[in-house]
């Protein structure tokens, strides 16, 4: 199946996302001061690792992550704390399944993402 420039460019900013994602988490895990958050991060890290796989196996592109997310947000939880943080990465969590929308009836894999995103966005919120 060939995927078109408009599905590739959604699928490539996608796994580039995921990535950046799961160091994002895994700073996050390094700093936070509740140890069931630390712990929730960790496990979100390597499902955001899962999700940059499956996008992978679509785009074949090796990307590397961004370090931009893992530098900024544990800084932001420092600054702000987890009650003005946690609601942007939720907000972040629910874009991610709602920008995967249009991609998922081309690519059925994405599907499981698509709802896990949704899924990380509750789980951050019952970290609240």
């Amino acid at each position: 199946m060939s995927i078109s420039k408009k599905d590739m460019k959604i699928l490539l900013k996608s796994q580039q996302g995921e990535l950046d994602a799961v160091l994002m988490y895994r700073a996050l895990a390094n700093v936070v001061k509740d140890k069931n958050d630390a712990e929730t991060f960790k496990k979100l890290a390597a499902e955001e690792g899962h999700h940059s796989a499956v996008f992978h196996g679509l785009t074949q592109e090796n990307l590397k992550p961004k370090k931009t997310l893992a530098f900024f947000m544990p800084i932001l939880y420092r600054l702000i704390g987890k009650k003005h943080l946690y609601p942007l990465i939720i907000k972040g969590e629910y874009n991610a399944a709602d920008n995967y929308a249009p991609v998922a009836e081309r690519f059925p894999e994405i599907e499981s993402v698509k709802k896990d995103e949704k899924r990380h966005g509750d789980i951050v919120a019952s970290l609240l």
